[in-house]
């Protein structure tokens, strides 16, 4: 099984690729702003940063290098937190494409997708009736016919030119208990080696539902598949995301919130930043006895590689 560790990692997730400008003015899309909310998070507790780009005229989602280059040296100046970059970002571009911005900048992790699934957002646009940028609801309503590819092809490519040539680390996000053995299979195969950090990824249209159930399900299945050559952290999306961390907490895990995965900071309420929500988890987690992760406590329990090896 995997060992509970002695102090808890909080990443925070700070815009995203779901949610859009119309839904939260606290969502980050210009770059000045995605690295204020960012270093504010990391001052908050957070020890690893998830970033995407967005577009900084109209706020959709962007891979362009550019545009990670506008917030990225600011980070890193500002804060020691972990740089973890996506290697989603779009669900329409090729894995090839979407690791653009990683293979530039060679950061210390990187998310990855633990295969391919239908990815959904669809749902969303029925709650608005006024936009403020005119690709918004074409970009929600056209997401029930996106599928997220992440083939075995697609994983062992981002395996070899990242994991490999730029020795970066992953947050393999999974989906579904199949991502689980999918994961299992790509270790097996040499692709990855332990410590191995694994994010269950419960909520979003096209997983698995986020229950409590279904955490348990999750990790007992990674507990048989990884034994204690992992560690673990949960992202729940929207609603779910204060209760799951908890819930993570008392089980041995990491946590994961931002205004990628979560919106709110209580039932019906929006949040004001990331750093909110950082701050929130954080005094749950402090109340129940836990201990937060500094960054250099997060790179020695993930074996990453340090900020001075960044290409940014």
């Amino acid at each position: 099984m995997s060992k509970p560790s002695r102090k808890i990692i909080i990443t925070c997730a700070v815009t995203g690729a779901i949610h859009t400008p119309t839904m939260s003015d606290a969502l980050p899309y210009r770059a000045e702003d995605i690295a204020r909310q960012a270093i504010d998070a990391a001052e908050a507790g957070a020890a690893v940063l998830h970033l995407h780009a967005r577009n900084p005229q109209n706020g959709a989602v962007s891979i362009d290098p550019e545009h990670f280059l506008g917030f990225l040296p600011t980070i890193k100046a500002s804060t020691n937190a972990v740089v973890n970059l996506s290697t989603g970002g779009s669900l329409r571009n090729t894995v090839a494409e979407r690791i653009a911005p990683a293979e530039r900048f060679s950061p210390e992790m990187c998310s990855l997708n633990m295969g391919s699934m239908n990815f959904s957002m669809h749902p969303l646009a029925r709650r608005y009736k006024e936009w403020k940028f005119d690709w918004e609801e074409r970009y929600l309503l056209g997401s029930d016919n996106f599928i997220f590819s992440n083939t075995f092809r697609d994983i062992g490519m981002v395996a070899q030119q990242l994991g490999q040539n730029h020795r970066v680390k992953f947050e393999h996000e999974c989906y579904d208990v199949g991502h689980l053995y999918n994961l299992k299979f790509c270790i097996d195969s040499g692709m990855f080696k332990a410590p191995i950090f694994i994010q269950f990824v419960l909520g979003i249209l096209g997983g698995i539902g986020a229950d409590i159930e279904n955490l348990v399900f999750m990790k007992r299945t990674a507990d048989k598949l990884f034994g204690d050559q992992y560690q673990w952290s949960v992202l729940g999306a929207g609603a779910s995301q204060m209760s799951l961390a908890t819930a993570a907490a008392t089980m041995g895990g990491h946590v994961r919130v931002g205004l990628e995965d979560s919106l709110l900071i209580s039932r019906g309420q929006l949040a004001e930043s990331n750093a909110q929500q950082v701050l929130k988890v954080r005094q749950l987690l402090e109340s129940l006895g836990h201990e937060i992760a500094t960054p250099d406590e997060a790179r020695e329990m993930l074996s990453l590689k340090g900020a001075p090896s960044v290409n940014f």
